[in-house]
């Protein structure tokens, strides 16, 4: 088979290294790929936003199979496109993409399907937004509408940090902005293959979203992961799966909108049991990078089961995988691009490159999250220590981690 990934971060190289190892691959594309990602197949220099050059490319390459990686590009209808012409693609369409692209949409539908989930409002009006605010006090969790590349949430612990929040959010015209209850437990991500009514769970991942150590800062799109989570058990998967993503999956087939794809559920364990903090509609980034390389299944064959309503079983690894991210200077506020890296070659840890490009055969930084440094072991403990030795074998003048990664968990 000839099969295409569109995007160019961390977790399509994941995907991509995936669906390298597939006894169906013959041919892999990816667009516009990265330096890492060029070591598995052809990059072909088109932007993962060019819906129409990446359809025309599908058509002249007679692409087989077309995985998405990126929510942008999901949100602009590339599924729609290539379904049109007729050409096999795993993702939503740009109406089921509303699950991730509009976090209004997502709590409405868990509403009215009584799918647990932190209370809330939503509102258009900044005056508005301010004094339900001030009625409810802090904690209090202000999420921006639309899509925010996994940030745009401000988990507000004083009024001042919430207000300061909303000014933020209504400064763009048109903006609207869900204000939620804070939930306070232990979170953790559950991705799952889905098309239609068919749920199929991968292994499950704790993703970090803040971005300094002891959980502090703001929000990013992830400063690490690892998989599986100990505390995590079998029954309260299952129990995920029940009242969680099978429930979802059949409330949007219900609205209208069915979803093929990846789903992602973001999940806390609280007190009273596991509530949906959000739905994804893609992979998610640092997920895919500690969950797909304990995948021992075929992932192309699987892929392939589901969107033919075929029964899935998947095998994985009882390794655990554990990554830390290394991200520029001033991440999550600002990105640098042009700073040498070195020091990549010799890791012998899984390293996917997130945002990375090469200049005259140097390895350069090319955005806010930059590397995603992997290891498997046989234990968490072993993982941690593992990585964090690989992880100091790459320099980089502007480069940072977390060194705190899994440590809730061990």
């Amino acid at each position: 088979m000839k099969i295409l990934v569109i995007g160019k971060g961390g977790r399509e190289h994941a995907l991509a290294h995936a669906c390298s190892k597939s006894a169906l691959c013959d041919r892999l594309y990816m667009a516009p790929g990265n330096p890492g990602m060029a070591k598995l197949g052809t990059c072909v220099d088109i932007s993962d936003g060019d819906v129409e050059g990446l359809v025309s490319f599908a058509k002249e390459k007679m692409i087989d199979l077309t995985i998405v990686g990126p929510e942008a590009t999901l949100s602009k209808g590339v599924v729609d496109a290539f379904q049109k012409e007729g050409l096999k693609i795993f993702g939503p369409t740009k109406a089921a993409t509303q699950v991730e692209s509009s976090k209004d949409f997502a709590k409405k539908i868990m509403a009215k399907y009584h799918i647990p989930t932190a209370s809330y409002q939503t509102f258009d009006r900044y005056e508005d937004a301010v004094a339900y605010v001030k009625e409810k006090g802090a904690p209090i969790v202000i999420k921006e509408d639309g899509l925010k590349a996994g940030k745009g949430v401000t988990v507000a612990q004083k009024i001042s940090e919430a207000l300061e929040a909303l000014e933020v959010a209504f400064s763009q015209p048109g903006n609207k902005v869900v204000i939620e209850e804070c939930l306070v437990g232990f979170e953790f991500s559950l991705i799952c293959l889905v098309h239609n009514d068919q749920v199929v769970p991968l292994e499950i991942a704790q993703d970090h979203k803040c971005v300094n150590d002891g959980d502090t800062g703001p929000n990013t799109g992830g400063m690490g992961s690892y998989s599986p989570v100990k505390k995590i058990t079998k029954e309260i998967i299952q129990n995920t799966m029940d009242t969680v993503m099978v429930p979802m999956a059949k409330a949007m087939m219900s609205e209208g909108v069915p979803f093929t794809g990846f789903l992602y559920g973001g999940l806390m364990l609280t007190k009273q049991g596991v509530k949906v903090i959000e739905f994804n509609a893609r992979f998610g980034d640092p997920e895919a990078e500690v969950i797909l390389p304990r995948l021992q299944s075929d992932f192309v064959q699987a892929i392939l089961d589901v969107m033919d309503n075929k029964e899935v079983s998947l095998t994985w690894s009882d390794k655990v995988s554990h990554g830390v991210v290394m991200a520029s200077t001033n991440y999550p506020a600002s990105s640098t691009k042009g700073s040498l890296i070195e020091g990549v070659d010799q890791s012998d840890a899984l390293i996917y490159h997130m945002g990375t490009k090469e200049e005259d055969g140097k390895l350069m930084t090319d955005g806010g999250r930059v590397l995603m440094v992997v290891t498997l072991e046989d234990t968490l403990e072993e993982a941690f220590a593992h990585t964090y030795r690989e992880v100091k074998k790459i320099h980089c003048k502007d480069l940072f981690y977390r060194h705190d990664i899994g440590k809730k968990d061990m």
